[in-house]
């Protein structure tokens, strides 16, 4: 297939976009829970937007951003076990969920936002895609990329504010992917450059 523009990072996210358009409507479930894996400045806040604008089911699907649910820049675990709890399990049950958001300039816990178990549900963020998650998950994608470009993205994207923490944070993604070996756990593996 050529390429649609001269940049190689959306042309790999538009052709991820189209393929998990497919994978959601082959589920033909009115529900699915979609998640977006893979380290900082991978693509994934980006790839989930363009999910938002093409889902290809009836009704809206609420997306949350692990951003807003992580406690602080040591709170990677701490966040997704928060949207397992919070989101996914009471989901999968048929209940109505919740997750409060991570207000960063604070430091501390601000409004809860609910998730309606009759929509489906995308998460994106570093960290989601564990055995526990996998295990409710309708699809479960693995982006990759390497460290020079996803640094570069990030860092263009969040600046001084992430610079200082950008160590310390691609510490817990590490530690994430011995642990959990996300990739393996994925339905789908997104290769971005």
């Amino acid at each position: 297939m050529p390429s649609r523009s001269s940049d190689p990072v959306a042309d790999a996210l538009e052709r991820a976009a189209a393929l998990i358009v497919d994978d959601i409507h082959m589920l033909a479930a009115a529900n699915p829970v979609v998640l977006i894996d893979g380290r900082s400045g991978a693509g994934k806040t980006t790839l989930a937007r363009m999910l938002v604008e093409r889902w290809p089911i009836a009704g809206r699907v609420q997306l949350v951003a692990l951003d807003s649910i992580y406690p602080g820049w040591d709170g990677l675990r701490d966040g997704v076990e928060r949207a397992l709890d919070g989101i996914l399990r009471p989901h999968g049950r048929g209940y109505l969920g919740e997750w409060r958001r991570w207000d960063w300039g604070s430091g501390s816990e601000a409004e809860i936002h609910a998730v309606d178990p009759a929509l489906g549900v995308l998460i994106e963020g570093s960290g989601i895609l564990t055995p526990a998650t996998a295990a409710i998950a309708d699809v479960r994608v693995w982006v990759e990329s390497a460290e020079v470009g996803r640094k570069a993205r990030a860092l263009a994207r969040d600046g001084d504010t992430y610079s200082p923490h950008w160590d310390r944070w691609a510490q817990q993604e590490s530690d994430h992917i011995v642990r959990d070996d996300p990739r393996a756990l994925a339905t789908r593996v997104i290769e971005v450059p």
